[in-house]
């Protein structure tokens, strides 16, 4: 009998093997497909001759990941790269809100909110590693920063809207909604402030950078560590039970609750069964990878040289588009998001075609086609986009779950960002990666914190895992 095992070698699952074998026990991974990844796979076919990420592309939380950075990861090949620009958000007119990694620089920019942009965000950004510490921990813990984090859950709790109702620019309050808008959520929710306080928290102490090569080079580099401190990873393994597992003493499951459920069966107790099919998608991502001649002709200067772009517009109208697709309506506007990871890793491009990276917020498993209505939403603050794109690779919801389970129905976050969600994913639990049967743990981004490339889910489920193997 081996000491763990884990399913699923996306960047969770592969943090949580890192974890329980830094601590010298012995750990198997299994993963269905042929190549491992998750989320952060990286192909040359969709569009030959250009290097294109299949779905996390940018990483504030990974290079900022108290997990991650605990690491050498460098050691094992990968190498972050920053843009000259970080994030920029174009407006009607032909003028952009930018957030640049120096606070002072972005508040300068932002006219009458700039001290307000400062007063939220210079105490996360001047405690960032133990305000990035806290936030990316179970919910219910003991903190070890109290009053950092104390300033940060009183205005979490609120919606994003609300966090900005006293703000008086279209930048400022259209730069803040793009960033909470990556919750997926209409933003007159509660909760979806703190998506926006984490994520631009997290540009400005440690921008929003690229891995060299591809988003693939992060879960290369932890499948190389994992490897070299003697763990055994196997693809093209489906498990349909848990009788399935080799012989361990811990399993951790990279997997969402319902695919857990239906894996485990009667094992699993009736009351957490109950609470795992509560658990809830949320809307989709459509994406749509373009390969343009000569870049994409922003009108506002700031965009054409920053590594992600949001397109939507104002707050109102970004709130509006998030309502509808929550709703289960296609917005005839939908709020678009742009990344220009070859503006910091040259070698993605092919000469002088670059590869653009955008996905479009849809209802959740929505069937129709987003195409047009996100190159038209770009073509707003790019004229003559068209005219430079020579290819196009489209992927939609039902492509996106085909090609990671995770993504039930196109939600590339494993889970709707609903405030009971955020708060209590994926089950109300004193510790939330246990499934109620022994030895068994979820890893995925259905635990906390939530979607992205952190680890910490995987992390901190080994915390979990290890008070067993330990026993």
């Amino acid at each position: 009998m081996q000491d763990a095992v884990v399913v699923g070698a996306g960047p969770n699952g592969l943090a949580a093997a890192v974890a329980i074998a830094m601590a010298g026990f012995e750990v198997t991974v299994l993963e269905a497909r042929d190549i491992i990844g998750g989320g952060t796979r990286t192909s040359t076919d969709a569009l030959p001759g250009l290097v294109v990420d299949e779905c996390s592309a940018v990483h504030p939380l990974g290079v900022a990941s108290p997990f991650l950075t605990s690491l050498p990861l460098a050691d094992h090949g990968l190498q972050w790269a920053w843009p000259e620009v970080g994030l920029a958000h174009p407006l009607d007119g032909g003028d952009a809100a930018v957030l640049h990694r120096s606070l002072d620089t972005t508040v300068a920019a932002l006219g009458d909110d700039g001290e307000r942009w400062r007063r939220r965000f210079a105490p996360l950004v001047t405690h960032h590693e133990a305000f990035l510490d806290e936030v990316l921990r179970p919910p219910l813990h003991v903190p070890r920063a109290p009053v950092t984090l104390g300033r940060f859950g009183v205005a979490a709790l609120r919606s994003a809207e609300g966090l900005v109702s006293r703000w008086t620019t279209d930048a400022a309050r259209a730069l803040f909604a793009g960033v909470a808008a990556h919750a997926m959520q209409p933003l007159d929710q509660p909760l979806t402030g703190a998506v926006g306080l984490v994520l631009a928290a997290a540009g400005h102490a440690g921008g929003w950078p690229v891995a060299v090569g591809g988003s693939a080079a992060v879960t290369s580099a932890l499948a190389s560590l994992f490897r070299n401190l003697g763990g055994t990873i196997h693809t093209g393994v489906t498990l349909r039970r848990l009788a399935d597992l080799p012989r361990s003493r811990v399993a951790l499951f990279d997997t969402t609750p319902g695919a857990l459920v239906t894996i485990a069966g009667d094992a699993m107790p009736a009351r957490v069964r109950r609470s795992f099919a509560r658990y809830r998608h949320g809307p989709a991502a459509f994406k749509v990878d373009l390969a343009v001649a000569g870049g994409v002709p922003w009108t506002a200067e700031a965009c054409r040289r920053a590594g992600t772009v949001h397109v939507g517009g104002t707050l109102e109208e970004i709130a509006a588009a998030e309502r509808d697709a929550h709703a289960g309506r296609m917005p005839d506007r939908p709020f678009v998001l742009v990344a220009q990871q070859y503006l910091a890793d040259p070698a993605r491009s092919n000469g002088e075609v670059h590869p653009v990276w955008a996905y479009a917020h849809v209802p959740h498993g929505w069937a129709g086609d987003a195409t047009d209505a996100l190159i038209d939403q770009v073509e707003r603050f790019a004229p003559g986009l068209r005219e430079r794109i020579v290819g196009v690779h489209v992927r939609t919801p039902a492509d996106l779950e085909r090609d990671n389970a995770n993504h039930v129905g196109g939600d590339i976050s494993a889970g709707a960002n609903s405030p009971g969600q955020v708060l209590f994913r994926p089950r109300m639990a004193v510790d939330p990666y246990t499934t109620g049967i022994p030895g068994v743990f979820l890893c995925s981004a259905a635990t906390p914190p939530g979607a992205g490339v952190h680890g910490m889910c995987g992390a901190n489920a080994a915390a979990s895992a290890l008070r067993v193997l330990r026993r």
